[in-house]
């Protein structure tokens, strides 16, 4: 069975890697013409390819794709070179003589790899050959059309930077690179996706980041092999801890400032091509309700802020799954009077309280959707009025009740707070309602100590995404639920670097 196996593994691969292969196995020849037609066979049906033939003393073609390179570089610094030329009488290696002495273009590679040619091409790069060479020039001539710099519409503060990624990958590593202006910051470049061959970088910091975590973060992304990786939460996905698991094994961001910070404590960045958000690695369950504006304002604020997101979190998955079992199981809980009023709101309805809390919560995550897809202006108006108009059609009709309603609005609220969990929000707080409507205050607590249990077994490249070991020091809270000042926090999270300290002078100014 297990030789079985590995034939069809090795089957598959030897099929997905057939494109590769048939390229490797073509050469260029010493013809200037055979060389052409053998690129207008390669990128066959590709209306954009342009081919320039600049007859001389000698014969040259250039190669591009049109869109994809700067017009005003081909014309000045390459062509106009290429016209004036005189070849030297004594002959020798043309190329060389042109790439180090005529063509005036920031980066030239001499290669006669014929998938490696069909990569540059294919990114922006031109191609240019001649007679009687078995090899030819790419020129760095990318000229792409990107998003400028501005504030991540997901990630606005009030205070702080407000640049953010765009899709193009080198304009975000020189907003990285601008931040750390060291040389021990490391980018490592790699190639992923069988047929889109999208450039991926992974950062880190040199002697900050622990070995271990970028060696299995090697082996996974080598472990890859993907048609296309259009964005990072392909990778996200595909490189995770526990893939059954609500919650994430990597952050993600779009905000420079943030990856520098994070790269500081010995994580590592993954950027892809294309996309405007960057992933970073290892991940602590805390930073579900952490800003980046945290760290830019006083440190009683910030905690109060993350305080009241961490409570959020849990009200948002707790109170319906309450109201439920309260309602259905454990009315003695309620006071007397309580009890009857919510009696009273509720004796014309014809549902009972589970159908009522599920159908309001739908409707608010419904509304959200709603107004997040829609035109800002107009998604504005639809969430508020649509809110308001829902909520009171419903409980004069006696579909719902006012007191449902409440804490369905409550829980929707809150949910807003942790947004990082949005995904796992609903879900978690659909399973706490369906316990606590079977088996009451026992399915909830039940449901709750599963979750419980399930956060603190989470891992993200074998780091405990709790963060905290059998000690508790305040190093290792500092920077939870709670901010602590900036000259308390001396040392990095724990068990992210080798390197722990991060700040040597306890405190600034008057002692």
């Amino acid at each position: 069975m297990s030789n079985k196996r590995g034939r069809q593994e090795s089957s598959e691969k030897q099929r997905r890697n057939a494109y590769r292969e048939k390229i490797e196995g073509l050469h260029f020849s010493h013809s200037l013409e055979k060389n052409v037609a053998l690129i207008k066979e390669l990128f066959c049906d590709v209306d954009i390819m342009k081919y320039r033939v600049i007859e001389g003393q000698r014969s040259y073609c250039l190669i591009w794709s049109e869109g994809l390179v700067s017009s005003e570089q081909m014309d000045a610094y390459i062509i106009k070179p290429l016209l004036l030329f005189m070849p030297p009488e004594q002959g020798g290696p043309i190329l060389d003589v042109l790439r180090h002495h005529v063509l005036q273009v920031n980066e030239i590679k001499k290669t006669g790899d014929l998938f490696e040619i069909v990569k540059a091409v294919a990114y922006g790069e031109t191609l240019l050959i001649t007679d009687g060479e078995t090899e030819g020039l790419l020129l760095d001539t990318k000229s792409f059309t990107t998003r400028s710099i501005n504030e991540p519409d997901a990630e606005k503060i009030l205070s702080g930077p407000r640049e953010g990624f765009s899709e193009s990958l080198m304009q975000n590593l020189s907003l990285v690179r601008r931040k750390l202006r060291t040389s021990e910051l490391k980018l490592k470049m790699r190639s992923m996706g069988q047929r889109s061959n999208t450039q991926i970088c992974v950062a880190y910091l040199d002697g900050i980041v622990k070995t271990e975590v970028l060696d299995e973060l090697n082996r996974r992304l080598d472990a890859i092999e993907i048609d296309a990786v259009l964005d990072t939460n392909y990778l996200n996905e595909l490189i995770k801890d526990n893939k059954h698991s609500l919650f994430r094994s990597t952050a993600y961001t779009e905000r420079p400032d943030v990856v520098v910070s994070k790269i500081l404590e010995g994580r590592v960045a993954i950027f892809v091509d294309g996309s405007p958000v960057a992933l970073t690695a290892p991940y602590l369950f805390m930073e579900n309700f952490q800003s980046s504006e945290d760290y830019y304002v006083n440190y009683y604020y910030a905690s109060l802020s993350r305080l009241l997101r961490f409570i959020s979190f849990f009200v948002a998955i707790t109170v319906p799954g309450l109201f439920v079992a309260i309602l259905s199981y454990h009315q003695e809980m309620l006071p007397t009077v309580l009890l009857i009023r919510v009696a009273v709101d509720s004796r014309n309805v014809p549902f009972p309280t589970i159908i009522e809390t599920f159908a309001l919560l739908i409707m608010f995550d419904i509304l959200r959707e709603a107004g997040a897809r829609m035109p800002t202006g107009v998604g504005q108006a639809l969430s508020i009025v649509g809110a308001l108009v829902v909520g009171s059609a419903a409980v004069e009709a006696d579909l719902v009740s006012a007191n449902v309603i409440i804490i369905a609005a409550a829980s929707g609220i809150t949910s807003l707070l942790a947004t990082r969990l949005n995904a796992a929000i609903p879900i978690i707080r659909n399973f706490l309602i369906i316990l606590a409507a079977v088996t009451g205050f026992y399915g909830l607590v039940l449901g709750i100590s599963v979750l419980f249990i399930h956060i603190l077994r989470l891992e993200s490249f074998g780091v405990p995404q709790i963060g905290w070991d059998t000690t508790l020091r305040y190093q290792n809270i500092k920077d939870t639920v709670i901010r602590g000042p900036m000259w308390r926090m001396s040392e990095r999270p724990n068990g992210l670097t080798e390197d722990k300290v991060r700040l040597r002078t306890r405190r600034g100014g008057k002692q």
